[in-house]
């Protein structure tokens, strides 16, 4: 039985089916997870955190390869089906939650018997960025997150600074880690397709951001009030969100060498982390 005929069988046993609310796409390609796995990098030193784990058809490999997986549903239906199907494997554990409300921090530290914790998950589309931003956030002791994501989603985690598909949030994947799209995946890889294709990426999380700040919430909303009007020049851009007067602003960018009509996409992650600490200091 393939995973597509397994995933059809669980979803007629169980008399259900996927759930548009929560987000719910069940992966039928099992060349997809076999790559997750082995891009990951999974072993018996490994916690494992799957979020949103749904039928189970990557919760089922991960437990043959980790140490130990917990999973994180919240739909109660799925929480029922992963409880039969899972309930002989002494390493597997269940949380019937939303993760953004879970204490991860608390999670790894019972289990830090374990070498290294990763996140592997296919993400519910909805709130992928969410997710993301929380897991890098709250500065867990994570050493990767390999998740699938929409793959335009996936395109502005992975590019780079200066890229043609950044965003702010392209910056505080860069600030936190070293990101890679790793697989590409159509739609038909899904029961029910989706309307997008997908891709799964991998951020190896770093153990000291890559620039040094004085004000890290201080240089993430320079970041965010930057982007909130994309068209505009970065001087605009801030200073019709009322961080600083232009004529301060202007100034910033003349000490840093910094063109006044240059946009934020243009901008390195240093160029932010120089601009945020000057505001900081007030040096204008």
């Amino acid at each position: 039985m393939n995973l597509e005929q397994e995933t059809k069988y669980i979803l007629n046993k169980y008399n259900a089916h996927a759930n548009k609310g929560y987000g719910q796409n069940f992966l039928i390609d099992q060349n997809v997870v076999d790559g997750i796995i082995e891009n990951a990098g999974v072993c018996k030193d490994d916690l494992i955190i799957e979020i949103g784990p749904g039928l189970g058809n990557l919760t089922s490999p991960l437990l043959e390869n980790a140490g130990k997986v917990i999973c994180i549903e919240l739909d109660p239906k799925m929480v029922s089906i992963l409880k039969d199907r899972f309930s002989l494997y002494e390493n597997f554990e269940l949380i019937n939650d939303d993760v953004l409300k879970v204490d991860l921090n608390k999670i790894i530290e019972e289990n830090c018997k374990f070498k290294s914790a990763k996140v592997v998950a296919n993400l519910p589309y909805y709130i992928t960025t969410p997710i993301i931003m929380k897991l890098l956030e709250d500065k867990l002791n994570l050493e990767s997150i390999t998740v699938m994501v929409q793959k335009e989603v996936a395109e502005r985690l992975a590019d780079k600074p200066g890229g043609k598909e950044v965003g702010a949030i392209t910056y505080s994947i860069n600030y936190y880690t070293n990101p890679e799209i790793i697989i590409d995946v159509p739609r038909d890889s899904f029961i029910p397709a989706p309307n997008v294709d997908s891709a799964v990426i991998k951020l190896d999380v770093l153990k000291e951001p890559k620039v040094n700040v004085l004000d890290e919430e201080l240089f993430f909303k320079v970041i965010k009030f930057s982007f909130l009007q994309k068209r505009k020049t970065l001087i605009n851009s801030l200073s019709n969100s009322g961080l600083l007067p232009k004529d301060f602003l202007e100034e910033i960018l003349n000490k840093l060498g910094i063109d006044s009509r240059v946009r934020a996409e243009q901008l390195s992650l240093e160029q932010f982390g120089q601009i945020a600490d000057h505001i900081k200091n007030n040096d204008y």
